[in-house]
């Protein structure tokens, strides 16, 4: 007769499923049936169990019970979460807050923080930095996947402000070399080329390969939402002219923020959903599914996610790339990081996965942007590697009211006068990303200062953004 024994060295789910099945193995021995016969039954309901799951089929009982093993059990969080430092919580939501907090009741949860220009997100807030034991979860990481800053600063000054025709020519670059909008890309005849597109992960997954056409049509392309390309003038002190290899001065600067465009945002549904599917939460902390590294479904995000951040890079260097060549300048210096990612970084000691959604990378003596709004100035910073913040800043400003808020309670006039008087030229941006909706960038920095130090400050002069009022960040 066949055991239980049998079933569990052939691959059986333990649990209700071998009684049902042994029950049934004893009938159809009744009946006159062979044992090879009747394994050969088990094994086809074992492999196949919707096939079987049909009512008045005799096998239906072991299908189903064959289905609910495979369903994943509901994940016992921590009744008390565990503490996390939050840098400036007088000027953040408590909302946010509680978002951190949800994420520390996580049982993959190590550790986190939250920056001071924190506000409620997806799963964990933006400004939210969370470190999981050997785990990725999509919705931390965000649905702008390597969402990220680029600046290249150039030999000239202020002069090409002040002249008419080059700030016209610099106008016109501006709007040439990039795309804005949700679903913005170049036609056929206009698709720029960079060695991302040769990378043999597009060929991981039957997801990346249908996304490699997208991601050729949106290469150099800058969204919508928060997304801008600014140009400016950098300042650079005494302090920082070292760290950025540059003489005390002023200079020409171009600073660019977006992400990965569909392509990030495509991975991230899909995985999102498939977290959710894989490991049950209760509703509230649905968002916070997690995908554990090493599983098929973990190993794909995180090529897909690295990807999708070589794809974002890509399309940052694009844009600088062809903006220098129309300036008809070589870059003195170029400085970028990401600030939505995941990293496998060491923690206390120990290997960790941090998730960094809205939160500059502030290892000890790296260089990161953290930009102002339209019209506040933005700084390049140095980290002094807070292992408190899991070596991280705040990734900008933050913002001070929503965007239907800012749409509904912000006058145009009153955005534009206040534009003016900071001689900011705003060639195209939705309310929803008025400076008024946003923290103050000094103060919010001020709130940081053991985390990072400023390096030098940019102030913007011409600014270009999405005006169609959508986010795609």
């Amino acid at each position: 007769m066949i055991s239980g024994n049998d079933l569990v060295e052939i691959g059986w789910p333990q649990g209700e499923a071998i009684g049902i099945a042994l029950r049934l193995a004893a009938s159809l021995a009744d009946a006159g049936n062979t044992d090879d016969t009747i394994m050969e039954t088990l094994e086809q309901v074992r492999l196949e169990p919707e096939f079987h799951n049909v009512e008045g089929n005799v096998l239906q009982g072991l299908a189903r019970a064959i289905i609910a093993s495979r369903a994943p059990k509901m994940e016992q969080v921590r009744d008390i979460p565990l503490e996390a430092p939050v840098w400036g919580r007088d000027i953040i939501d408590p909302a946010a807050v509680e978002q951190l907090e949800n994420a520390m009741r996580l049982p993959v949860t190590v550790a986190g923080a939250l920056m001071p220009d924190a506000h409620v997100g997806y799963g964990i807030p933006i400004g939210g930095v969370v470190a999981l034991d050997n785990a990725v979860a999509p919705y931390m990481v965000g649905v702008d996947i390597a969402c990220r800053m680029m600046m290249t600063i150039y030999p000239a000054d202020a002069s090409m402000f002040q002249n008419g025709a080059s700030r016209e020519q610099l106008r016109r670059f501006l709007r040439d070399e990039t795309r804005f909008g949700v679903g913005a890309s170049f036609d056929k005849f206009n698709r720029r080329q960079h060695d991302v597109l040769d990378d043999e992960d597009w060929e991981a997954t039957r997801l990346l390969k249908h996304l490699k056409d997208k991601a050729h049509a949106q290469l150099g392309t800058s969204g919508s939402g928060n997304h801008f390309v600014d140009a400016g003038m950098l300042e650079v002190g005494d302090d920082g002219a070292g760290r950025l290899g540059l003489e005390p001065g002023s200079y020409l600067a171009i600073m660019t923020h977006s992400g990965s465009r569909g392509v990030g945002a495509t991975i991230a549904d899909h995985y999102s959903k498939l977290a959710q599917q894989l490991t049950k939460l209760p509703d509230k902390l649905r968002h916070l599914a997690w995908l554990p590294l090493g599983t098929e479904a973990g190993d794909e995000y995180w090529t897909s996610m690295n990807l999708a951040g070589k794809f974002a890079s890509a399309c940052h260097h694009t844009i600088h790339r062809a903006l220098s060549r129309r300036l008809g300048m070589r870059p003195l210096a170029q400085i970028e990081n990401h600030h939505n990612f995941a990293w496998e970084e060491e923690w206390e000691g120990r290997n960790v996965i941090v998730h960094r959604k809205g939160a500059t990378p502030a290892h000890e003596g790296v260089l990161g942007i953290i930009p102002g709004s339209q019209g506040h100035p933005s700084y390049i910073v140095t980290g002094k590697g807070s292992g408190a913040s899991l070596n991280s800043a705040s990734h900008g400003a933050g913002r001070l009211m929503s965007r239907k808020k800012a749409k509904e309670s912000i006058p145009k006039r009153e955005r534009d006068t206040w534009l003016k008087a900071q001689d900011v030229e705003l060639l195209a941006g939705g309310m929803d990303e008025s400076p008024q909706a946003y923290k103050n960038i000094d103060e919010v920095l001020a709130l940081q200062t053991d985390l990072v130090s400023t390096v030098a400050r940019f102030t913007p002069r011409i600014v270009l953004m999405s005006d169609d009022g959508k986010s795609e960040d």
